[in-house]
C-alpha cells in the first residue's frame, strides 16, 4: 500500500514537473490571454489515465506554476483545468474499454475538449467582463477572440494534446502499469 502512494506521489510531481516546463521550452502562440503551447496539456492529459487524484495534483501543481511565471488570466485558465481532468479522469476509471476503439476515443476526446474549451471560454470571459484585462491586449470583437482563439482555438489545441497524451501513453503502457490501459485489457479479456 505504502509503495502505491509513492509511487502516485512520484508521478503526480514528475508530471506536475513537465507542466510546468512545456510552456517555458515549447514553441507558443501568443495572442492576449490566449495562448497555445503545444505539448502543454499533454502531462495533464497523461495524469487522466492514473486516476482522478492524480489528474487534479497535476492541474492544481501546474496552475501553481503558471501563478508563479505568466499572466493572472492564464493562470486562472490553468486552474479551470480541475473540471475537465475531474470528469474526463473519472470517466476513464468507469468506462477504460473506450481507449480500444478509436472512435470511441476520439468521441471522448472531442467532449473533453469541449469542456475544456467551455470552461476556459467562461473564465477568460468573466475576466474580461469585470474589467481585469491587465496584461490583455486583445483589441478586435469579443465575441470572435471569445469564440474563435479560446473556443475554436482551444478545442482544437485540446484534442491534439490529447492525441500525443494518449500516443505516449499507449505505447509506454506496454512497458509500465497504467491503470487504465490495465483495466482496459481486462475488459478485452
Amino acid at each position: 500500500m505504502k509503495t502505491n502512494s509513492v509511487r502516485k506521489l512520484t508521478i503526480a510531481a514528475l508530471l506536475i514537473a513537465m507542466g510546468v516546463i512545456i510552456p517555458m521550452i515549447m514553441p507558443k502562440i501568443v495572442i492576449g490571454p490566449a495562448s497555445f503551447t503545444l505539448a502543454s496539456h499533454v502531462p495533464l492529459f497523461v495524469a487522466m489515465f492514473f486516476s482522478p487524484n492524480i489528474a487534479i495534483a497535476v492541474a492544481l501543481g501546474t496552475a501553481f506554476g503558471f501563478m508563479m511565471t505568466a499572466p493572472f488570466i492564464i493562470a486562472l485558465r490553468a486552474l479551470s483545468h480541475v473540471v475537465f481532468a475531474v470528469i474526463g479522469a473519472t470517466y476513464l476509471q468507469k468506462h477504460p474499454e473506450i481507449i480500444l476503439s478509436n472512435k470511441k476515443f476520439q468521441s471522448y476526446n472531442f467532449i473533453i475538449g469541449l469542456i475544456h474549451a467551455s470552461v476556459e471560454l467562461l473564465v477568460v470571459a468573466i475576466f474580461f467582463l469585470v474589467g481585469n484585462n491587465a496584461g490583455a491586449t486583445y483589441d478586435g470583437n469579443l465575441f470572435v477572440f471569445l469564440f474563435g482563439f479560446i473556443g475554436l482555438g482551444g478545442l482544437i489545441h485540446s484534442m491534439v494534446d490529447y492525441n500525443i497524451a494518449f500516443f505516449v501513453m499507449k505505447s509506454l503502457s506496454k512497458a509500465f502499469d497504467v491503470p487504465v490501459f490495465l483495466k482496459a485489457k481486462e475488459t478485452k479479456v
